[in-house]
């Protein structure tokens, strides 16, 4: 009995001796074995440089209507949306000030024609040997003084009955209405009126796209409240400081706007090209994105050794289903556009048939 159970524990320990031997030759073999790529060729070519920005719409002018001394609005004749033209009476205040402005002037007035009449009087006396030129000096400059009276009392009236009617210097939108009727003026504007036509968009560049911007330039845009529908502007001014915060350079961009169609505030998203550039370009389907870096790679064949190198790249646009590569591989390499999750930098690979 003691001769069996030795001989049935040594026939099992050479059964787990060759199964342990098998397991380790297939993953001997497995290690051996070659991963299946798909490779494709990429070249070169002209590709658009198209950059896009994003920006708010904004007004050209922006106009805000006040009254120049604090008086009792009565009324107020537009609303916050409102189109206006230049001209157009847009709110009416009290005229209290006026009755005490025309007093004024009536008294600077009466003021005046009596200095008037002393000096003629005085002028006469000299004249004939009766006066003193001193005495006709002073009353001359009585007469000036008594002018300016005059002309200042009738700047007021006149100020005075201007802000009694208030109008608008420009055609655009009520965008601000700060106040209603039976308010007493204050520091805010009474309205606030936006030029909408045109209306400009101001982006920011880098300093590398400053040099191959100009006035002239036409832009592309869109906004998300008209979807694809495409709207032409063009950059008017280029500022000529840079912001050292974000190291880049305002562009201001002019766009028609016939039947103010496009407000301020609205999204915008401004295309400009700027010219083109010979690139590689690969499928989307070669790039591999690392993980937590946001860096880009992709894998090159090598046909002299049937290996593969990770190459870190610089990627461009997008186009469609392809990437513009700025830097990282050279035109004619074999990228690989499959399989990529069993390769590593220099592993051998074996491409599929």
């Amino acid at each position: 009995m003691k001769i069996r159970r030795l001989f049935v524990i040594g026939a099992l320990a050479a059964m787990l001796g060759s199964c342990a031997g098998e397991e380790k030759k297939k993953d001997a073999d497995k290690a051996d074995e070659k991963p299946v790529v798909e490779v494709q060729t990429v070249e070169a070519m002209d590709v658009d440089q198209e950059y896009v920005y994003t920006a708010t719409t904004e007004a050209d002018k922006v106009n805000n209507i006040s009254s120049s001394m604090p008086l009792r609005i009565k009324s107020i004749l537009v609303e916050e949306g409102q189109n206006v033209s230049a001209g157009q009476r847009v709110a009416v205040l009290d005229d209290v000030n006026a009755a005490s402005y025309e007093l004024q002037v009536s008294t600077a007035e009466a003021s005046l024609k009596n200095v008037q009449a002393d000096y003629n009087r005085a002028l006469e006396l000299f004249k004939i040997g009766g006066g003193t030129r001193q005495a006709v000096d002073q009353l001359q400059a009585q007469v000036v003084n008594a002018r300016n009276n005059v002309a200042n009392a009738r700047r007021a009236l006149a100020n005075a009955r201007e802000n009694c009617v208030l109008t608008t210097p420009v055609s655009g939108v009520v965008t601000a209405r700060n106040y209603d009727p039976g308010d007493m003026t204050g520091n805010l504007p009474i309205l606030t009126i936006a030029q909408v036509q045109p209306v400009k968009i101001i982006i920011n560049v880098s300093e590398t796209e400053y040099s191959l911007i100009h006035t002239g330039m036409k832009a592309d845009i869109k906004f998300d409240t008209y979807g694809d529908e495409g709207f032409t502007g063009v950059i008017s001014k280029i500022m000529p400081t840079v912001d050292t915060n974000t190291r880049t350079f305002g562009v201001e961009i002019t766009l028609p706007n016939p039947g103010n169609r496009v407000l301020p505030g609205m999204f915008a998203r401004v295309t400009l090209n700027l010219g083109t550039a010979r690139h590689v370009v690969v499928p989307d389907r070669a790039v591999v994105k690392q993980q937590g870096s946001g860096d880009q790679y992709i894998y090159v064949y090598n046909p002299s050794t049937s290996t593969v190198d990770f190459l870190k790249v610089e990627l461009g646009q997008r186009l469609g289903a392809s990437y513009e590569v700025i830097s990282g591989i050279e035109s004619g390499s074999q990228v690989v556009i499959s399989g990529q999750n069993a390769l590593a930098n220099g592993k051998a690979v074996q491409l599929k048939k």
